[in-house]
């Protein structure tokens, strides 16, 4: 069986585990933590980091953003991309909204400093960036708010990967119930679809040691 290598609350392989089980792949998960520096890691990704999926036949593809296109392309039966020029480009611009300047902006500053610099042994987490963090997901809350009003789906009538990408950065967040869903009522609703997705249900009974969710956290009617 294919094999996914992946770290818990890291969203680029929430987002990967989403799209494979969107597309019906059966695959093997195996935790595997870049902070641990093991030499396997970097056999499989020279650069040392997750996720990265390994097909049964030995076939190695790393990075979200090379897998994502993978699957699309070696799955395309059911497509998370669009099916006209401007769906996939506004969906691929939508994905990198979320895995870049969200990611930047709100993601790094907030999971980074309050779970994963612990790993790294990097010290106390900078409350400073942590509160810049949280200022900067409002923003982004209402610019999910907006689509999810004008669109249904953040990039159109139909599930994308832009919503996946969506939805594994803030679950993430979410787990350390750092995402203020009464702010925006609309983004509220659009998150709540996603929970009640089967593709989400794993992700959303995982727990991570030392560290609890809110009581609401798998509830898609939170």
């Amino acid at each position: 069986m294919r094999q996914l290598y992946h770290t818990h609350l890291s969203p680029f392989c929430r987002k990967i585990r989403m799209l494979m089980k969107e597309k019906g792949l059966e695959f093997e998960l195996v935790c595997e933590n870049p902070w641990d520096r093991k030499l396997d890691l970097f056999a499989l990704n020279p650069a040392g980091e997750v996720p990265v999926l390994v097909e049964e036949d030995g076939t190695i593809i790393s990075s979200a953003y090379a897998i994502a296109e993978y699957l699309e392309e070696k799955y395309p039966e059911i497509t998370l991309l669009g099916t006209s020029q401007y769906e996939r480009a506004e969906v691929r611009r939508l994905v990198d909204w979320f895995d870049h300047k969200f990611d930047y902006e709100v993601t790094q500053p907030v999971l980074f400093e309050k779970v994963f610099k612990n790993y790294l042994g990097g010290g106390e987490p900078n409350s400073s960036a942590i509160r810049n963090g949280k200022t900067h997901l409002l923003y982004h809350l209402d610019y999910v708010g907006y689509l999810a009003n004008e669109r249904y789906f953040l990039a159109g009538d139909n599930l994308t990967l832009a919503d996946l990408a969506a939805a594994s950065h803030l679950s993430a967040l979410d787990y350390l119930g750092d995402v203020p869903w009464d702010y925006n009522h609309a983004a509220h609703g659009w998150y709540a679809l996603m929970k009640s997705r089967p593709s989400m249900r794993n992700i959303l009974i995982e727990r991570v040691r030392g560290v609890r969710p809110p009581v609401y956290y798998e509830d898609p009617d939170f």
